[in-house]
């Protein structure tokens, strides 16, 4: 199950069932790839076809290689080197890339049970920590903007409201609008309850002047390798 498929290591010796076989396995994974990509997370169709043909195209490039497994590999890392002209990506579209570029590699060379092998642990990892609390978003965090007028002293002057109905606040930055007249403070807090939203705000209106109070859900962090 976990040999090569293919006889020898030449190009030329890859049958037409060997090389159909080869391509079925990596348009099949490819396809998954994708599909686990998308569970708990957001992605473009673009992405998405990238990673189902991905395979395919590493498998084609490693069998139309003649010579051994290094020169293969060494014309790979070349392709590789593309990745770094593209945009940047967050860490798990790039360790999904690098999944379709290490299965396209073993189905090159024939080993179609060890692609599918990886494919499954691989999978399997990612859908059981996704699956994990610590691994998803918090539906009550927010993202909440507040202006105050310039002679207010932004350090404490929210604390009892923030103790009465958040669980977790941060500010996380703060700056001057409207010729520098007033502030605007940016927040990242977790609500106790969901449902005493708008009486949170309403609270926050009274201490601010009724100036401007926007409240919405974080952006979404995009961290990069």
């Amino acid at each position: 199950m976990l040999n090569s498929i293919l006889s020898t290591s030449g190009a030329s010796s890859v049958s037409l069932e060997q090389f159909l076989i080869c391509t079925a396995v990596s348009l099949i994974i490819g396809t998954l790839i994708a599909v686990v990509h998308c569970y708990k997370n957001r992605s473009s169709k673009n992405f998405l076809l990238t990673l189902a043909i991905l395979p395919v195209i590493v498998q084609i490039v490693i069998m139309m290689v003649n010579g051994d497994l290094g020169t293969r590999v060494a014309v790979m890392g070349a392709f590789s080197l593309v990745r770094f002209r593209s945009v940047p990506g967050n860490s798990r579209e790039i360790g999904n890339i690098f999944l379709a570029m290490a299965i396209g590699l073993a189905t090159g060379v024939g080993y179609v049970g060890i692609a599918v092998i990886l494919f499954a642990i691989v999978a399997l990892i990612q859908i059981l920590l996704m699956a994990l609390p610590m691994f998803q978003e918090n539906q009550y965090e927010k993202e909440l903007k507040i202006t105050i007028p310039e002679n207010l002293d932004y350090q404490n002057i929210f604390d009892d409201v923030f103790d009465t109905f958040t669980t977790q606040t941060q500010l996380d930055k703060v700056r001057t609008v409207n010729m520098g007249s007033l502030y605007e403070l940016r927040y990242r807090v977790v609500l106790k309850d969901q449902s005493k939203e708008k009486e949170f705000l309403d609270t926050l209106r009274c201490r601010n002047g009724n100036l401007g109070i926007t409240c919405g859900r974080p952006a979404a962090n995009r961290e990069e390798l």
